[in-house]
């Protein structure tokens, strides 16, 4: 593609909203991962007994170590629907967005 191409396809409307879009989305999700990480971590800095104690009377697991398989699971859900939606909505997007480049610049 020539930078003529590029150019346009900078200054496309649709360009623009696939950035936000997935600029949003993809701050949203490291917000949360962040959130809780940092979360947890500082739990174990200030208040490492809370974590300490066993699930259930007489359980070897404790609430720390379900806590931590729980953000293990959780974050590759979020990694999953990340997966998912670029390659629904935003590569759809995307394809769009060629196409109305290539068709712009013949």
């Amino acid at each position: 593609m020539s930078s003529a191409m590029y150019e346009h396809m900078r200054t496309n409307p649709k360009f623009h909203e696939l950035v936000t879009r997935r600029g949003r989305f993809a701050w949203t999700l490291a917000a949360i991962v962040l959130t809780m990480f940092y979360g947890y971590i500082l739990t174990i800095a200030f208040n490492p007994t809370a974590l300490g104690r066993p699930v259930a009377e007489g359980s070897m697991l404790t609430i720390g170590v379900a806590v931590e398989l729980f953000m293990f699971i959780f974050f590759w859900a979020l990694t999953a629907f990340y997966v998912w939606r670029a390659n629904n909505q935003f590569d759809a997007m995307t394809q769009d967005l060629i196409r109305d480049a290539w068709k712009d610049n013949k």
